[in-house]
């Protein structure tokens, strides 16, 4: 049976949200998947109208390199004007106040997780809300462990 309820108390919520607000990078860590995909996707159903560019969560497949997460955010609804390539990706963020989500951010490669460290010195209005069993390791980032 799926959960239905958010894993954690009004107060944390509210802690989150503000925190992905004011953040560059946060990710929410614990050992279920379900909890943690639950959580950032409610906030990022929240946030949505924070940014003017609105949210694109990506669901992270297995050895999801910099291809693959770049023809993902192609693909991810509400996002207005779609990358095209690698370069074309990074470009494209540069320009947007966005909520980027990555759900199941564990499964990203070493070399996906290099690109998204560059991401905040290029793209200043970039937000990033990652799931995943353990950080991203990337600057400024802010860890909620469930």
């Amino acid at each position: 049976m799926p959960m239905k309820t958010l894993p954690t108390t009004a107060d944390e919520l509210s802690r989150l949200l503000t925190a992905v607000r004011r953040g560059r990078v946060v990710t929410v860590t614990g050992h279920s998947r379900e909890p943690r995909s639950l959580l950032v996707r409610e906030i990022a159903q929240r946030l949505a109208s924070n940014f003017l560019d609105g949210t694109a969560v990506v669901t992270v497949r297995h050895g999801f390199g910099v291809r693959r997460l770049s023809a993902a955010l192609d693909c991810a609804p509400d996002t207005p004007f779609p990358p095209r390539g690698t370069a074309g990706a990074a470009s494209y963020l540069a320009e947007r106040d966005m909520l980027l989500v990555l759900d199941d951010a564990d499964r990203l490669t070493l070399e996906a997780l290099d690109w998204l460290r560059g991401l905040p010195a290029v793209a200043p209005g970039l937000r990033i809300l990652a799931a995943g069993r353990f950080p991203l390791g990337l600057e400024q980032e802010r860890v909620h462990r469930l």
